[in-house]
């Protein structure tokens, strides 16, 4: 039996079944690309980096994937859609995981700029449905933790573009917004960093909250999550 729930605003599907490998959408030997920019490039470079970590805790639920690296630090949605099909899909991945928008942001908040993302990241989205890739979207973290900030106000409508893609297109979402937003008013450390480094690129905590979501997305459930994260700490 099924049962169906959105934790920490993720879009997740959580099973009652006990086998370790029935549930996740990822399987034995699929390549999973990272799509991205600096965050997903630092995510490959860094050894903690969150890509490493989806990598390790999948393995510890029985499912070793071939990750495929594919950040550009600076990347907009256009830019990924323009290398889109030269750096992943001639790759042949069963999976890509794609994060973008804070660079589109810092380039244009709305109106036309708006729309250009939504453009972009569909025909990211269209692309991938025609080579027979599967998506996972996620929304884009933060733009330094002071989360009334003008940056992260404007950043809320490129997210919630991402929000309405995933549920219409009826692809996973791992809502990284909504989990930072979460840990950062939790944390309640005005002025100090929680997540990030810089308040845009992550540090070891961001990287594991960022993990979690994407496991999560990928449906794994919390008995899986926390044989990752034995993982992640057996790595220390």
């Amino acid at each position: 039996m099924r049962l169906f729930h959105y934790p920490l605003g993720l879009l997740a599907v959580v099973t009652l079944s006990t086998s370790a490998l029935a549930d996740l959408r990822v399987k034995n030997g699929d390549k999973v690309a990272f799509v991205g920019d600096s965050i997903t490039q630092q995510g490959w470079e860094s050894p903690t980096g969150y890509i490493h970590l989806v990598v390790a805790g999948l393995a510890a639920n029985g499912v070793t994937i071939k990750p495929v690296p594919a950040g550009i630090a600076g990347n907009k949605s256009s830019d990924l859609l323009l290398r889109l099909d030269h750096d992943v899909l001639s790759i042949k991945p069963q999976w890509l995981t794609l994060n973008c928008g804070v660079n589109d942001v810092r380039t244009g908040t709305e109106g036309p700029a708006l729309e250009r993302f939504k453009k972009y990241v569909t025909g990211i989205l269209n692309q991938s449905t025609t080579a027979k890739v599967n998506v996972l979207l996620t929304t884009a973290t933060v733009i330094k933790e002071d989360l009334a900030n003008a940056e992260n106000t404007k950043l809320a409508a490129y997210n919630d573009v991402l929000r309405q893609l995933a549920t219409r297109r009826h692809v996973p979402l791992a809502d990284l917004n909504a989990m930072f937003q979460e840990r950062i008013k939790k944390e309640n450390q005005p002025g100090k960093h929680v997540l990030t480094r810089d308040g845009v690129h992550l540090n070891p905590e961001g990287d594991k909250m960022m993990a979690r979501g994407i496991l999560l997305a990928f449906g794994c459930n919390s008995a899986q999550l926390k044989k990752a994260e034995k993982t992640w700490a057996a790595k220390k």
